[in-house]
């Protein structure tokens, strides 16, 4: 019999999930012209790319571009895409294992970590996960109520999901109209009264999550200006100690805009570092934003925030929570509550040979787009290690009809590689006729419906 991986017997690859971390994935795999792949990759949604697509904020089309590169990936022969197919509900873990040698979970980290504090399930508290999806166009979120009447937001957070947000609710809505935000939301912003997003960090600015890149874009948006109190930039010894060439960066990029003072007709983003929400208070809705004043504690290996017994209170009528995404457990894999990852080695699933992991749910909810494509090569050098010692078996019935006639048995409006650029060109068409990249369908209804055109 020949060997897994020969033209005789091609490796059958299961990809779940399409975004960064699964395309990268692809590729890798199909770097290697010595072994015969073809990969089959699936998405619960019609629409690939993820959080590229669902994630990236509007005003950033240029990082969007890297779909460019996916789209050779999918171009590549051997490569299907199954849109509409989701695991655990179309098709199982098992039925994977058994039409294809190897599976590759991509699935990412689709919920959001909570704060735990008083108040938070208060109409007008939100999680920026949701928040971002919903501006977005991502049809779980379409429906989503973001109460934007308030004159006050606070964000919870200092990494580049906080700073997108506030940067969204402050950015004027003409601006917003030539980008590929949805509909509904851009609807909601051009009737907004926030004047005022005051960003919470819960340690100092050397410890912040956000980029120099980001501070700057926050203090060139028209008719906002961007508060930093100067005395929050002194470092204590131990922050000055830590410093490195990336923290160097941001602090710059805070000195230039420390002390500015906006207009009376400005709109306001207020960066507060060493501050941590305690409780949110309200009526039926969100009202205020009672904040602890931190001090940073050395442990040795990092500092760590650690409360004061100052307190202070924030008006508020809008809390986003930006504190980070958590992966979910996948049925049939083990799954590590505390690091809210799928516990592997270098990519391989713990006990698993033949299941792998990559992206969010093999590393956690950190990096860069491009660190996926790292994190995905190791992942490939496991796996394709795995096939050479011939620790991957062959699975029951590999011929890629048998695959594709159950999922179209399950799902008869799969959604194809070729259906998903009909849908893509039908966006990109809409948004060429008001002047924008792409005008989103915000439902899977109307994105199968133009198939049937």
């Amino acid at each position: 019999m020949s060997a897994v991986g020969t033209a005789a017997v091609p490796l059958r690859v299961a990809i779940v999930g399409s975004g960064p971390a699964g395309f990268y994935t692809a590729e890798h795999l199909q770097r290697h012209a010595e072994i015969a792949v073809e990969i089959d990759m699936y998405d619960r949604l019609p629409t690939p790319y993820g959080l590229v697509r669902g994630g990236v904020a509007p005003d950033h089309q240029k990082i969007k571009s890297v779909t460019k590169a996916y789209e050779r990936i999918a171009a590549h022969p051997g490569f299907r895409f199954y849109g509409c197919v989701e695991l655990g509900r179309d098709i199982t873990v098992e039925e994977l294992d058994a039409h294809y040698h190897v599976i590759v979970l991509a699935v990412g980290a689709p919920t959001d970590r909570r704060m735990g504090i008083p108040g938070e399930g208060l109409a007008g508290s939100l999680s920026a996960t949701d928040f971002v999806a919903w501006y977005n166009a991502h049809p779980d979120h379409v429906t989503l109520d973001v109460d934007l009447s308030p004159a006050e937001a606070v964000v919870v957070g200092n990494g580049n999901v906080a700073v997108d947000v506030a940067r969204i609710l402050v950015t004027p809505a003409d601006i917003l109209a030539a980008t590929d935000i949805a509909d509904h939301a851009l609807a909601r912003l051009r009737e907004s009264n926030i004047t005022t997003v005051t960003m919470l960090g819960r340690r100092g600015p050397a410890q912040a999550a956000f980029t120099s890149k980001e501070i700057r874009e926050l203090g060139e948006i028209p008719g906002v200006t961007l508060v930093v109190d100067p005395a929050d930039l002194a470092l204590d010894a131990a922050s000055q100690a830590r410093v490195d060439e990336d923290a160097h960066r941001i602090l710059g990029a805070l000195q230039e805009v420390a002390g500015r003072v906006p207009t009376e007709k400005d709109r306001v983003i207020r960066l507060k570092f060493l501050t941590s929400p305690v409780e949110i208070r309200g009526g039926s809705t969100v009202e205020e934003v009672v904040v602890v004043a931190n001090e940073l504690v050395d442990d040795g290996d990092a500092l760590r925030a650690k409360a004061t017994d100052q307190t202070a209170v924030i008006p508020a009528g809008l809390v986003l929570r930006a504190v980070g995404y958590r992966a979910e457990a996948i049925p049939g894999y083990p799954f590590d509550e505390r690091t809210g990852i799928i516990p592997n080695d270098a990519g391989r699933v713990k006990d698993h040979v033949g299941r792998y992991v990559a992206g969010w749910i093999k590393r956690g909810p950190q990096g860069v787009i491009g660190t996926n494509k790292a994190d995905a090569g190791e992942t490939v050098k496991t796996l394709l290690g795995d096939v050479a010692d011939g620790a991957v078996c062959a699975a029951g019935d590999t011929d890629p009809a048998s695959i594709d006639k159950l999922v179209r048995t399950r799902v008869p409006h799969v959604v194809s590689w070729d259906d998903w650029l009909v849908i893509d060109e039908a966006e990109r068409g809409a948004g060429a006729a008001t002047g924008r990249p792409r005008a989103k369908f915000t439902t899977i209804e109307d994105m199968l419906r133009v198939l049937e055109r």
